[in-house]
């Protein structure tokens, strides 16, 4: 996915803007950057991060970032932040965005007589591809509403100039940014957990398709928000960092209450509740209150030296980083029967790699609890899995192994009432050989998240997004 951070001082920026970066590392594993401006002149590092760590590969180049305006990406797509010299000025801008009509773009521009010089892996720079779009308006507002009409996915965004910080939310908001203030400078971040340490109070979410020009004067709306949003769901289920709001409901407070939900409508009986942690932690003590369970930790993650196992983009490298990072507490497994809770089933083979872990650590019964419904359809819009088809879903794959036909009835597979969902979710469990398999509703996701289902994007448990 990626994150970004912004920062708009009367002061030097460097250390703020360093941190907050930092604070998104969780959501992405590819590249680390950032960019400050002086006096007109960009201050610009861009990083390799896949196999180290934001804070060890910039810490040395703190001292070059001089100026009290800056912004920086961890993405884990291409690298950024790209600087452009244009007719709307020198700018740098760093994005969080999945193009997925990249090649039709690519085409117009080249078209139009622009080139792309920063190529990611060989392919097209993303961020690059934004920034020319935003060249062929006549203002950063027409600019950026070029790309809100042209770009298939969603494009969030934040562009230094030589006077302050432009920040711009996807046109449907489905990533978001929040904005932060203390006494002589504000901030700009994917996720607010960032302003915590560094003395920012959460001052507004920026709404959908709203664009906001931050400078030491104060805020300015470029452009009004759209009535309409649909804010990913998975930013709660699972992105979040617990400390997090998404528009003023809390990450943690939602995995709580699904868990909670879960915990007591469930009637089976088990010795306790744990986790897969870390995302699943929160639903997992959410359950033992809702059930009277007590919970205890049966598998712990090592979290020193090991990423979100989703973000690596081979699948034999996914597996390899789910298989190490997580360690079963053999002495409290051993004879018991538990419940597991975790976020959600995308191939479903990490999980039925730590479900075989499980048993060979002795626990006599594994029942599964889920915090999201199935996944029947890919993400058009936050890159949440890698899936090149939806083939690679479990579900599809079952509802093939079904009806002959993985597209077949899809409707059906997604309502919790059918016999077509009770059927899938039951050959998804002996797949996965597990005692008990049960996944959250839809509703008690929107109830939790606390925005009306039609403000949230649901598109991969029933496909129902629109705007792509």
């Amino acid at each position: 996915m990626g994150g970004f951070f912004g920062v708009v001082s009367k002061q030097s920026c460097a250390n703020d803007l360093f941190y907050g970066i930092d604070y998104h590392s969780h959501l992405g594993t590819k590249r680390g950057g950032m960019v400050t401006i002086e006096n007109g002149n960009f201050n610009r590092s861009i990083h390799n991060i896949e196999n180290s760590y934001f804070r060890t590969k910039f810490g040395d180049d703190l001292g070059k970032f001089k100026g009290n305006f800056g912004i920086g990406v961890i993405s884990d797509t291409d690298a950024q932040p790209i600087v452009v010299n244009s007719h709307l000025g020198r700018f740098a801008i760093v994005t969080v965005a999945k193009i997925n009509n990249i090649a039709e773009l690519e085409a117009e521009c080249l078209a139009k007589g622009q080139q792309f010089t920063e190529l990611s892996m060989g392919q097209t720079n993303p961020t690059e591809l934004v920034a020319l779009l935003i060249t062929q308006g006549k203002d950063f507002t027409d600019g950026i509403q070029n790309v809100f009409h042209k770009v298939k996915g969603s494009c969030s965004m934040l562009i230094l100039t030589d006077d302050g910080v432009i920040a711009a939310r996807d046109y449907y908001g489905r990533t978001p940014i929040v904005i932060g203030k203390k006494e002589d400078s504000y901030a700009l971040a994917s996720e607010n957990h960032s302003f915590l340490n560094l003395g920012y109070e959460t001052l507004q979410f920026v709404g959908p398709g709203e664009v906001l020009k931050i400078t030491n004067f104060g805020i300015s709306q470029m452009l009004a928000p759209n009535d309409k949003m649909q804010i990913c769901s998975f930013l709660w289920i699972y992105y979040g960092f617990p400390c997090v709001d998404y528009e003023g409901f809390n990450s943690e407070e939602f995995r709580y209450k699904i868990g909670y939900e879960m915990g007591k409508n469930d009637d089976v009986d088990v010795d306790f509740v744990s986790a897969i942690p870390d995302s699943g932690i929160g639903m997992a003590l959410g359950y033992s209150m809702g059930s009277g369970v007590p919970y205890k930790r049966g598998v712990a993650k090592y979290t020193p030296t090991w990423s979100r196992s989703f973000m690596p983009v081979s699948q034999e490298t996914r597996e390899h980083v789910a298989k190490m990072k997580l360690l079963p507490n053999r002495e409290l497994l051993r004879g018991k029967r538990a419940v597991f809770c975790d976020d959600s089933i995308v191939r479903g083979t990490q999980l039925r790699d730590n479900v075989k872990k499980l048993y060979e650590s002795g626990v006599k019964e594994v029942h599964i609890r889920i915090s999201c419904p199935p996944l029947v359809y890919g993400c058009n819009f936050l890159n949440f899995s890698a899936s090149k088809t939806e083939l690679e879903l479990i579900t599809r794959r079952v509802i093939k192994e079904l009806e002959g036909d993985s597209t077949k009835n899809l409707e059906l597979y997604c309502d919790t009432t059918t016999k077509q969902y009770a059927n899938m979710v039951e050959v998804i469990r002996k797949h996965l050989g597990v005692d008990t398999l049960k996944f959250n509703s839809l509703q008690t996701i929107c109830d939790a998240v606390g925005l009306p289902k039609e403000r949230v994007c649901t598109h991969c448990f029933d496909g129902s997004s629109y705007g792509y």
